[in-house]
C-alpha cells in the first residue's frame, strides 16, 4: 500500500459550487488537508452564480480516495458529480491496436496487399521458410506469454486479469525499442499444454517473452522451448531482472568502493527471479553468497530440499560455510542485500548489524522488504523496485533493448554472454561523473538505454 500519494490512485472529481473568490482555494485546501496532492484544475463552467470545476489529485489508494470524496460531498452547497478514476480510465478498451502499415486506398492497393498479389509471397516463403522474417510481421514481432499464475504481486489471478499487464508490457516494447509485441493469456497451467501452445503459434514470431508465470513450471517451460524452439526465448522475471540487478549492483559497488569478487552478498528469495539473478551474477565473478527463502538460509543437506531441483542446484552452488539459521543471521556482517522475495522481512537492526557501507536492494512490489527510509539510515546505497524512490531496479531497463538487439541479430539463441553484455551496457549508461548513492541506475526514460544495451547484445550475438 502506497504510503504518499501516486498518480496510479488518481481520480477526477467534478464539482459545482458558488461562484465565491474563494470556493477553488478552498476546495483544493481541503483535498490537500486530507492527503490529497492535486495536479490539475480545469473550470468547465462559470456564470454568476456558480462555479463547475474538475479537480484532479493523486490519492494514497483507492480507500483514501473514497475518504477524500466524501469529505467534498460534506461542504456546504457544494454538489459532487462524476469521480473518475483516472487508471481505469487510461485502460479503457485495452492499451494496444493493430494498424496496417499501407494504405487501401483502390483496387491497386487491393491486388498488392492482399489477392492475388499476396499468393506471390506466400510461394516465395513455401520456397524458402527464412523468407518470413523479411516479408511477414515475424520480422519485428514477438509473443509476450503468460498464464497469470505469478502475476507483479498479485499471484495467481488468471489469464484474463494478467491480460491488462501484458498489454501494458506490449506496449513498453514499442515505446522503448520499436517493437511490435502482442499479448498473450493461455487459460492453462500445464506445462505441456503451454509448451505447445507456444510451439504452435511460434511462426508468427521473431521471439518469446514469458511472462508472470510461477516457479518452479517458468524454469521447464523456458528450457522445453528454448530447445524446442528456433527463436530466442526470454523469461523477463528471471532474466530482465539478473540484467538490471548485476548493473545495479556494478555501480552501487563503485560508490562504496568494493569489488564484486570480494564481498559477502546474502538473497531473499530462491524463486524465479533470485535463482535467475544469483546464476548472473555468479557468472559475472561474484565468490561469496547466502540465500534465504521462507523456511531460513539455504544450505546443501537442508532436510526439505529435493535432490536435483532448483533449490538443491542453489544449496550447492552458496553458502560455502554451511550457515544455519534465518535470513537475520545471514546478513549480520553482509556487504549487500538483495531481496525478490516479500515485504517487511528485514528489519532496521538487521541492516544495523551489517557491515559497514553496505548495500541494500528491496525489491519486492509493491511493498519492499524494509521501507527505502528506514534502510538508508544504515546502508549507504538502497534500492527498490519502486519508481517513486530513488534507484528504482525496473526490468524496463533491460527487455526493450535486449530483444531489440535479438531481432536486429536474427538470433535464434540466447546466451550468458549475452546477459552479461547487456548489463555492462546498461551499467555505463551512468557516466562516472553522475554516480553517486541515489543514482546507480539510470531513469527509464534515459535516452540511450535501450540503443546501448541493443548494440552490446547484437555484437555478442553476431560474435
Amino acid at each position: 500500500m502506497s504510503s504518499t500519494p501516486s498518480v496510479q490512485y488518481s481520480i477526477t472529481v467534478r464539482l459545482e459550487a458558488p461562484s465565491r473568490p474563494t470556493t477553488v482555494s478552498e476546495l483544493t485546501q481541503l483535498i490537500e488537508q486530507s492527503g490529497g496532492l492535486v495536479t490539475a484544475l480545469d473550470v468547465n463552467f462559470s456564470d454568476a452564480d456558480k462555479v463547475r470545476v474538475d479537480v484532479t489529485c493523486a490519492c494514497r489508494n483507492s480507500e483514501h480516495a473514497e475518504e477524500i470524496v466524501e469529505k467534498l460531498k460534506g461542504v456546504k452547497d457544494v454538489v459532487v458529480g462524476k469521480v473518475s478514476d483516472r487508471t481505469f480510465l487510461a485502460h479503457l478498451g485495452g492499451k494496444l491496436t493493430v494498424e496496417s502499415k499501407l494504405p487501401i486506398r483502390n483496387r491497386d492497393d487491393l491486388s498488392l496487399i492482399y489477392t492475388p498479389g499476396v499468393a506471390r509471397i506466400s510461394e516465395a516463403i513455401a520456397k524458402d521458410p527464412s523468407d518470413a522474417r523479411r516479408l511477414t510481421i515475424k520480422r519485428n514481432t514477438i509473443a509476450v506469454v503468460s498464464d497469470g499464475s505469478a502475476v507483479l504481486g498479485l499471484g495467481n489471478i488468471g489469464p484474463l486479469a494478467a491480460l491488462p499487464v501484458m498489454e501494458g508490457k506490449a506496449a513498453l516494447f514499442k515505446r522503448f525499442a520499436d517493437i511490435d509485441a502482442f499479448p498473450i493469456c493461455l487459460d492453462t497451467q500445464d506445462v505441456d499444454e503451454i509448451v505447445r501452445t507456444v510451439k504452435n503459434i511460434a511462426p508468427v514470431f521473431a521471439g518469446i517473452n514469458l511472462e508472470d508465470i510461477s516457479a518452479p513450471r517458468c524454469f521447464e517451460v523456458e528450457a522445453r522451448l528454448r530447445a524446442e524452439l528456433d527463436i530466442p526465448v526470454f523469461h523477463d522475471d528471471q532474466h530482465g531482472t539478473a540484467i538490471v540487478c548485476l548493473a545495479a549492483l556494478g555501480n552501487a559497488l563503485k560508490v562504496v568502493g568494493k569489488q564484486l569478487g570480494e564481498i559477502k552478498l546474502v538473497m531473499s528469495g530462491a524463486g524465479a527471479a533470485g535463482t535467475a539473478v544469483l546464476k548472473l551474477l555468479l557468472e559475472a565473478g561474484l565468490k561469496h553468497v547466502t540465500v534465504a527463502d521462507q523456511k531460513g538460509i539455504v544450505y546443501a543437506g537442508r532436510p526439505d530440499i529435493e535432490l536435483g531441483s532448483t533449490l538443491d542446484w542453489v544449496a550447492r552452488h552458496t553458502n560455502e560455510s554451511g550457515q544455519q539459521g534465518r535470513l537475520a543471521d545471514a546478513v549480520r556482517g553482509a556487504d549487500a542485500f538483495i531481496g525478490v522475495s516479500a515485504g517487511n522481512l528485514l528489519t532496521e537492526a538487521d541492516v544495523a548489524s551489517m557491515a559497514d557501507k553496505s548495500i541494500v536492494f528491496a525489491l519486492a512490489n509493491p511493498n519492499p522488504e524494509i521501507e527505502p527510509a528506514i534502510a538508508a539510515r544504515h546502508a549507504a546505497v538502497v534500492a527498490t523496485g519502486r519508481s517513486d524512490f530513488p534507484n528504482q531496479i525496473n526490468n524496463v531497463l533491460a527487455f526493450p533493448g535486449f530483444f531489440r538487439g535479438l531481432l536486429d541479430a536474427g538470433a535464434t539463441v540466447i546466451t550468458e554472454k549475452m546477459l552479461l553484455a547487456a548489463a555492462k551496457a546498461l551499467q555505463g549508461c551512468v557516466d562516472p561523473s553522475e554516480l553517486n548513492a541515489t543514482y546507480i541506475i539510470p531513469s527509464v526514460f534515459h535516452p540511450d538505454v535501450a540503443q546501448r544495451v541493443a548494440e552490446a547484445v547484437k555484437k555478442v550475438a553476431r560474435g
